[in-house]
């Protein structure tokens, strides 16, 4: 069910009409999904702070893609998974990791399998995360920053994957050869 849609220009109010701009001339478009946050110029702009914020966090590009991508295919967004699947194409992302993570399959790599694994422990069980399930991901080398870096990514990402579930959002051409449904 849709209840939301890219709206007309003219909908687009001016205070996010400037972020889409600064958008366009950083990343060479403007992505669907932008596109329809804009009518919330706050909205837009909490959006692109909450990615800048993931983007300094101290995962590496893998990392950073396996908590995107486990949070994009646990929410069966069909608009975010080709997104970040272009994504990691260009931040150099082994394939056999982002194959693996959209068909939902163990990664060969066990400290980014455990992040994995606790990155849906974290979605499914709403932050209510075992003792034990902790302590095993700080023991495969992450740390209480990391898990609040994984809150963080998942922050992002259930504004964008919830809001592309309301509005149905097109997926652009530039991630249309990476489409991409729950199994």
């Amino acid at each position: 069910m849709t209840t939301l849609g890219l709206p007309d220009k003219d909908a687009i109010p001016a205070e996010s009409q400037v972020l889409l701009d600064q958008l366009e001339k950083g990343i060479g478009m403007v992505p669907n999904f932008h596109s329809m946050l804009a009518v919330s110029p706050q909205a837009l702009k909490a959006y692109m702070t909450l990615h800048q914020l993931v983007t300094e966090t101290d995962f590496d590009a893998d990392e950073v893609t396996v908590v995107w991508q486990t949070i994009n295919v646990e929410h069966a967004c069909h608009y975010c998974v080709p997104a970040h699947t272009a994504v990691a194409n260009g931040m150099g992302v082994d394939q056999d990791i982002t194959d693996a993570l959209r068909n939902e399959s163990p990664l060969a790599n066990a400290k980014l399998e455990a992040l994995r694994q606790f990155t849906l422990l974290v979605v499914r069980n709403r932050g209510n995360v075992p003792k034990a399930d902790v302590d095993s991901f700080k023991a495969a080398g992450f740390t209480d920053r990391s898990i609040t870096d994984v809150v963080l990514v998942l922050s992002q990402k259930v504004m964008s994957n919830y809001l592309n579930h309301m509005a149905d959002t097109p997926v652009d051409d530039a991630f249309a050869p990476f489409a991409w449904s729950k199994k």
